[in-house]
């Protein structure tokens, strides 16, 4: 039997309730088995801009999706050296008994152009493009891709304004799972005296 695993990637520089919903709305909406968080471990279009190491970022990761069922965490980028590639990544996830399927916003889809060995992902995955209120309607670039979207509910949550709301002493309750709000205490993360 073929197991269908959604793999939704991102730096997750923290992590909030806006990637876990998305991961349990498109779990839901494509009827898939698991859907893996998969932690950038070197984001190479990001470099310079991360401010947690890799492997802060995985367990804050682990916290978030921890009792919730079919949601995991995966290091499958940060145990490898060298950038992460999303082809790469696919590969080492894939086998003839599995079916991925690899999540991405609208955004991402529309730097997909900019990607590593973009040819070659097409056969890796069906792309799930997911909508939220407002995004714009994008599909894959170029022709061969298999792509289906799913709309998701619009929260209005990022990781850029996490990380300026902690650096100015503000509160990011409600926004992140509060055993994440607590990791990040008790490492100092995303803070100035880091």
């Amino acid at each position: 039997m073929t197991e269908r695993i959604g793999v939704l990637g991102g730096t997750f520089d923290p992590v909030h309730h806006g990637h876990v919903a998305t991961a349990v709305d498109v779990r839901h909406a494509l009827g898939l088995d698991r859907v893996l968080l998969v932690v950038a471990g070197d984001p190479w279009q990001k470099r310079g801009r991360v401010v947690a190491s890799a492997e802060d970022r995985l367990a804050l990761v682990r916290c978030a999706v921890e009792g919730v069922d079919g949601v995991e965490a995966s290091a499958v980028e940060v145990e490898r050296t060298g950038p992460s590639v999303t082809a790469d990544t696919l590969e080492a996830l894939g086998g003839p008994d599995r079916e991925l399927f690899l999540v991405l916003g609208a955004d991402a889809v529309a730097n997909m152009g900019t990607w590593r060995r973009l040819e070659d992902t097409k056969a890796l995955a069906t792309v799930v493009v997911v909508e939220r209120a407002g995004d714009l309607d994008v599909d894959p670039p170029g022709a061969g891709w298999r792509a289906v979207h799913v709309r998701v509910p619009r929260l209005d949550v990022s990781s850029t304004d996490l990380r300026a709301r902690l650096a100015a002493g503000r509160p990011i309750d409600g926004l992140v799972p509060p055993g994440v709000i607590a990791m990040i205490r008790s490492r100092h993360l995303y803070t100035p005296t880091r």
